[in-house]
C-alpha cells in the first residue's frame, strides 16, 4: 500500500498534533494526573462519537483488548522513563527505534515488505530522530535505567501501533474502532491516578484541567489520524512519519519553552526530513 500525498499530510499533521499534546504533559506540574486527564478527555470524545460510528466487527475485539493492555503497558514505561532520565534523552531514543519495530514486526506478522529504498528511508529517519538523545551526552550514563526503560516504551509503541494497524483493518470502520479504543484506553490511566493520588486529585485536577482538555483533545486526533492512515497504507512508513513529532516537540521546546534549537537538533531535522523523501519516494 503507497503512501498517497494526502495521507502524508495528514499523518504529518498528526506528528505536530502528538509533539503538541507531549508538551502538554510535559509543562504539567504531575505529568500523571495530566495524562490521566488527556485519556479520559479523549475516552470522552470517543464516547459522544459513538451513536455515529456505531460498533466494530467482531474481528476486531481481540486487537481492541490486546491494545488496551499494550497501551496501558506504554503509559507504564512513559512514566518511569520520565522519572529517571532525562526527557532530552529519553523521548527521541523511545521514538526513534519505534518505527524500525514496526516495520520489522509489520512484516513479520502482516507480511508487509518494505521495499529496499523505504527501508533506507526508516533507516535515515530513525537515526537523525536517535540522534537527539545523544545531544547532552550519552543516554545512559552511569545509569542504564534510562535506556531501558525508554527501550521498552519503543516496544510498546511498536506493539500497539501493528496491533492497531491489523485491527482497525477488521473493523469495517475505521472512526468505530477509533472511538471504541479511545473509550476503553481512557480507563486505566484514571484508576491508576485515582488510587495513587488519593486524596490530592480534585486540586490536582483544577490545576492541570486546561492541559489535560487540551492533550486530550490534540491526542485523540494525532493517534485517530495515524489509526486511520494504517488501515489504507502500510504500517512501517506510518510510523516512521509519526516520529517526525520529535522535530516538531524540538521546535515547540526552542519556540515556545525557550529551549535551544543548535546545529545537532538542525542536522537531526534534515536526516529525518531526508529519511521522509525517500521513504515516499519508494514504491
Amino acid at each position: 500500500m503507497p503512501l498517497q500525498i494526502e495521507v502524508v499530510a495528514l499523518v504529518l499533521m498528526a506528528a505536530l498534533l502528538h509533539a503538541c499534546w507531549n508538551a502538554c504533559v510535559k509543562v504539567g506540574g504531575d505529568r500523571l494526573v495530566t495524562l490521566a486527564i488527556v485519556n479520559g478527555v479523549a475516552g470522552l470524545i470517543g464516547a459522544v462519537a459513538l451513536p455515529f460510528v456505531g460498533i466494530p466487527e467482531p474481528g476486531c475485539w481481540p486487537y481492541l483488548a490486546a491494545s488496551a493492555v499494550l497501551h496501558t503497558a506504554y503509559y507504564f514505561f512513559l512514566v518511569q522513563q520520565y522519572r529517571v532520565g532525562d526527557l532530552s534523552h529519553v523521548y527521541p531514543l523511545a521514538r526513534g527505534l519505534s518505527p524500525l519495530l514496526v516495520a520489522g514486526s509489520a512484516a513479520l506478522f502482516a507480511g508487509e515488505f518494505l521495499a529496499p529504498l523505504a527501508w533506507v528511508g526508516v533507516c535515515v529517519a530513525s537515526l537523525g530522530i536517535i540522534s537527539l538523545a545523544f545531544e547532552r551526552g550519552l543516554p545512559w550514563r552511569n545509569d542504564p535505567r534510562p535506556v531501558l526503560f525508554a527501550t521498552a516504551t519503543a516496544i510498546c509503541i511498536a506493539a500497539y501501533s501493528v496491533v492497531d494497524g491489523l485491527g482497525v483493518r477488521l473493523a469495517g470502520n475505521a472512526f468505530a474502532y477509533i472511538a471504541w479504543l479511545y473509550l476503553i484506553d481512557g480507563i486505566p490511566v484514571a484508576v491508576f491516578a485515582q488510587i495513587t493520588r488519593r486524596g490530592q486529585v480534585r486540586a490536582l485536577l483544577k490545576a492541570e484541567f486546561l492541559k489535560g482538555v487540551t492533550g486530550g483533545t490534540l491526542q485523540m486526533m494525532a493517534y485517530g489520524t495515524v489509526i486511520w492512515a494504517m488501515s489504507v497504507s502500510a504500517m512501517g512508513a506510518v510510523s516512521t512519519l509519526r516520529e517526525t513529532s520529535v522535530i516538531f516537540a524540538a521546535m515547540i521546546g526552542a519556540l515556545v519553552l525557550g529551549e535551544r534549537f543548535g546545529g545537532r537538533r538542525i542536522a537531526a531535522a534534515v536526516l529525518v526530513a531526508a529519511g521522509v523523501i525517500v521513504l515516499n519516494s519508494a514504491r
